[in-house]
């Protein structure tokens, strides 16, 4: 019988508030990528199953980058026609419970382009034994966050902005130390990204390349 294994959760379904350039946040330029296509590239380096949480506006560029099945389109209305949240806990909640047969699941934000494909296999493979684990950088934590199967109820009651936190409250969390920056490298403003967008240049150019 086929091992289940988890399923890589990436949420693209928020607004991006913080961010004041043009355009979405994780349609933004970076390389040869947008933030959002290096995330998702990383992610099915690993080989598991990988969905993509999307709201509606951001599904045709979503749709480029993965299969039609895997992606999870978020309303933009509720049923009462007011706007939806799409809070983080609403994210992983919608991702969890689309891939109920899964092992586990580990989240990754869409904004991440950084991440390794190798961290991420790390956060799997630790879920094999604690029911939540996460990447820490040099005693720094950061993500992905994963979760067993056995949090499946838990995960798709979640709602809001407060994504899984009480989770990680009430559950003893397992900490994988990697050698991966990028487990801390998130975009929320342009200055993260300009920052991001020099730190890359100033590489190629050390490297030669």
């Amino acid at each position: 019988m086929m091992k289940r294994r988890p399923v890589v959760v990436v949420l693209a379904a928020g607004r991006g508030l913080r961010f004041r350039g043009n355009g979405h946040k994780l349609e933004q330029s970076l390389g040869t990528g947008t933030l959002l296509s290096r995330t998702v590239a990383h992610a099915l380096e690993t080989k598991l199953r990988v969905v993509v949480v999307s709201s509606e506006k951001l599904a045709p560029m979503v749709a480029g980058l993965i299969g039609a099945g895997d992606v999870i389109k978020v309303p933009e209305l509720t049923s009462s026609g007011r706007p939806n949240p799409l809070g983080m806990g609403f994210s992983i909640a919608a991702g969890v419970a689309a891939t109920g047969d899964a092992e586990g699941w580990l989240i990754v934000p869409g904004d991440m382009p950084l991440l390794r494909p190798e961290t991420l296999l790390a956060v799997a493979e630790a879920i094999e034994q604690y029911p939540v684990a996460f990447a820490q950088y040099r005693g720094m934590r950061g993500h992905p966050v994963g979760f067993s199967a056995e949090l499946y109820s838990e995960l798709v009651a979640l709602e809001g902005d407060e994504g899984a936190r009480r989770l990680l409250a009430r559950y003893p969390a397992q900490a994988v130390e990697v050698e991966d920056a990028g487990v801390l490298v998130d975009v929320d403003t342009v200055e993260d990204l300009a920052r991001l967008r020099g730190e890359q240049a100033r590489e190629r150019l050390s490297s030669g390349s």
